[in-house]
């Protein structure tokens, strides 16, 4: 699509672009079942619109009703929400946040996750990133 989608998400349009990447496709109705203390419909018919208005999303017909697909993959949407994250709150510094998710991680990471982020930096490296 050739529209630039706006990154700047409320946290209720967050959790509904959630309920959409993990169904792959859904309506209004659908994803009012889905979200924790949900709005009314025509709230969330709203919202949808919005996020279709910002890019997120688009909409087919089916029968009577929309449904509604994400513009952007799930991986792209994600690469894009952490470098505003970044920006955001870390200065643009990819090891200040690697520093704080560490530091927030409730649970010891096992030996095969310490070993593929090592192998992670080191690509890095030879990348020179």
């Amino acid at each position: 699509m050739s529209k630039e989608t706006n990154t700047q998400l409320s946290r209720r349009e967050r959790e509904i672009m959630d309920v959409i990447y993990r169904s792959g496709r859904a309506s209004a109705a659908e994803v009012l079942e889905q979200l924790s203390d949900p709005p009314g419909y025509s709230a969330v018919r709203a919202l949808l619109r919005v996020l279709e208005e910002k890019g997120h999303l688009r909409h087919e017909e089916d029968g009577p009703r929309y449904v509604f697909l994400p513009t952007v993959p799930r991986e792209r949407a994600r690469q894009s929400a952490l470098r505003q994250l970044l920006h955001t709150f870390f200065d643009g510094s990819t090891e200040q946040a690697v520093a704080a998710l560490l530091d927030l991680s409730s649970t010891r990471l096992s030996d095969e996750e310490l070993e593929r982020l090592s192998r992670l930096i080191a690509d890095a490296r030879k990348e020179g990133r």
